[in-house]
């Protein structure tokens, strides 16, 4: 099978998990093609079957910003018709599902040209913030009922791609997955001590994010500060963004600087996550989290918050742990106890690698996308208007 995955080459899920898809479809022998504006953010080690394909987008005086849908669509075209793609899977709705549709439109144009399916996957951000905007919402659920298939990450994005967004188009759920002959447990004593400073006794708690407002990072510091109070403890903060100052500022505040290390944006976390004792998650909202299944398959407790699509991946109290966002005392009760009771935290932490071992592996999930990708190429090429399920609620 011939694919075309676009997505965004940020740190983010989306970008994450889509290049992944690339890679294990690629293993598994179709032929993919990544397009995003550059080289994918752990797209690096590229193999037989999977290349990249830059989207060029110029900028003209007569513009007043550089006009991304429409090169994007060109590149599609361009690589569709060179290589015969079945299938344009677009992660992420805007405008990724918006140029998909464009693209189509002008492949079927043009007598005698494969004209491929596209397939949408929605990940979060694209219908809760963006695709919810009356500015996009119009725009964003014409070209996701336009897709010949659309899935989402979570049964809580499926719903809420619903309640909030005019969409029509009957919505497969399809959760993210990891690599788990990459994603496990390896011990590093060097790395750990470079952290504790040599120190049996301290604990490593972990945030891992994009450190957008939605990440509450401050209240990862506030955590930590009560964490703290009750465990020797340093915090590692991973990834960059808006709110990374002011977690840094908070810290200072609670003169808590020098047991915070802001690390910035890491490729490789599991090392990471392997040194790590906890993982604090406490958003405002995630419509997956897949942050929060990294770390499980490393075997670190997740305590986090009970809110979108954790709760379809941590069971509370055997996997991990989720509290409403603004309890941060009974997040910070978990962490403790987590902390200072090594048979439990060895037991939630097998819990969670068998969680993801079960569910949420590469080997479990892909076989989905192709068995979908196949189902969307023997149906006929117009999309399904299904009755949305919330529709009669």
């Amino acid at each position: 099978m011939n694919v075309g995955i676009v997505c965004y080459a940020s740190v983010g899920g989306s970008g994450i998990v889509a290049t992944e898809l690339a890679k294990a479809l690629a293993d598994r022998g179709h032929q993919v093609r990544l397009i995003s504006t550059e080289m994918p953010f752990r797209a690096s080690n590229l193999r037989v079957g999977l290349a990249f394909h830059a989207v060029q987008t110029p900028g003209y005086p007569l513009f007043r910003e550089p006009q991304y849908l429409l090169s994007l669509a060109n590149k599609i075209v361009q690589v569709s018709r060179e290589y015969q793609l079945d299938i344009i899977h677009a992660h992420y709705a805007i405008p990724h599902a918006a140029a998909a549709y464009l693209a189509r439109q002008i492949l079927a144009n043009r007598p005698g040209t494969k004209v491929p399916h596209v397939i949408t996957t929605l990940h979060g951000t694209d219908v809760t913030l963006i695709g919810s905007d009356s500015s996009y919402s119009e725009t964003a659920a014409f070209c996701i009922d336009q897709s010949d298939g659309v899935t989402a990450v979570s049964e809580s994005l499926r719903d809420d791609t619903y309640r909030e967004m005019p969409v029509r188009a009957d919505i497969r759920v399809i959760p993210n997955f990891l690599d788990c002959s990459y994603h496990h447990r390896s011990e590093n004593p060097v790395l750990r001590a470079r952290f504790t400073g040599e120190d049996p006794e301290t604990k490593l708690v972990i945030h891992v994010s994009n450190f957008r407002p939605v990440k509450r990072a401050e209240a990862v510091i506030d955590i930590f500060d009560r964490i703290r109070q009750r465990v020797p403890s340093r915090l590692l903060l991973v990834g960059d963004g808006p709110d990374l100052d002011k977690a840094g500022r908070r810290a200072r505040e609670l003169g808590l600087a020098d047991a915070v290390e802001q690390l910035g944006e890491q490729e490789e976390v599991v090392p990471l996550l392997s040194v790590s004792d906890l993982f604090l998650l406490p958003s405002e909202r995630e419509s997956f989290g897949l942050a929060a299944l990294e770390a499980m398959a490393c075997q670190v407790p997740v305590v986090a918050s009970r809110v979108g699509g954790l709760p379809e991946i941590i069971d509370h109290g055997v996997t991990g742990f989720l509290h409403p966002p603004d309890d941060i005392d009974a997040m910070a009760a978990s962490a403790v106890a987590m902390l200072t009771d090594p048979a439990s935290h060895r037991v939630v932490s097998e819990a969670a690698l068998a969680a993801v071992l079960q569910r949420f592996c590469a080997n479990e999930i892909v076989p989905r996308y192709e068995a979908f990708y196949q189902e969307v190429i023997d149906r006929e090429p117009t999309p399904s208007f299904a009755t949305s399920p919330l529709a009669h609620r």
